[in-house]
């Protein structure tokens, strides 16, 4: 498909540099400004995939004929959702629940192609901090990695020293997961 233009709805720093690894840059981004609460009882996967498939369908309106990559990742303590961390007490509160306790991050991706039609993946990553001690703890608040990043860390930043282990994506933990996002954009007609 000659002339196929990829937009990115999302903002993200981390997904540019992610999408960037497979040799694609996005024609444009546009992030999609929506309702990111959780629904009532909402646990964390279908959170997850709602906000992907919402964020798509608002940029894909705005973009006929264009491909529309949308993501969101979320930090979950079994159907618990924890927040994207504002502020320092959010980041030391989703921390302190993390320390030495294995939780798992979904991050949804969802492509509209061409034609409107929405395919979608779930990557689902399990990880394991080690047990942060009030150093450790402070270390992490310090850097400041923790702004604006669901569960109130960054594994590609200081983060990553204090986890224990880890099973599935690591650029899923990131924010986009690259297996999937390949497989989805060769299906909705992005040239391999």
């Amino acid at each position: 498909m000659a002339g196929l233009k990829l937009v990115l709805a999302s903002a993200s720093p981390r997904r540019v540099d992610l999408l960037d690894r497979l040799g694609i840059t996005a024609a444009a981004i546009d992030p999609a400004a929506i309702d990111e609460n959780p629904g009532r009882a909402e646990v964390p996967r279908a959170h997850a995939q709602r906000l992907a498939r919402a964020k798509c369908a608002a940029v894909a309106a705005r973009h006929p004929g264009a491909l529309v990559l949308a993501a969101d990742t979320v930090v979950g303590v079994g159907r618990r959702i924890l927040p994207k961390a504002e502020d320092e007490a959010t980041a030391r509160a989703c921390l302190t629940l993390l320390s030495g306790r294995r939780h798992r991050v979904t991050t949804a991706i969802a492509i509209a192609d061409a034609t409107g039609r929405i395919r979608e993946r779930v990557s689902e990553t399990v990880v394991i901090f080690n047990r942060l001690d009030t150093a450790a703890l402070d270390s992490l608040i310090a850097a400041g990695d923790w702004h604006g990043k669901a569960g109130g860390y960054a594994l590609q930043g200081v983060a990553e020293a204090h986890i224990r282990w880890i099973a599935g994506s690591w650029s899923g933990v990131v924010g986009l997961p690259l297996l999937e996002t390949r497989a989805l954009l060769i299906a909705s007609g992005w040239p391999a």
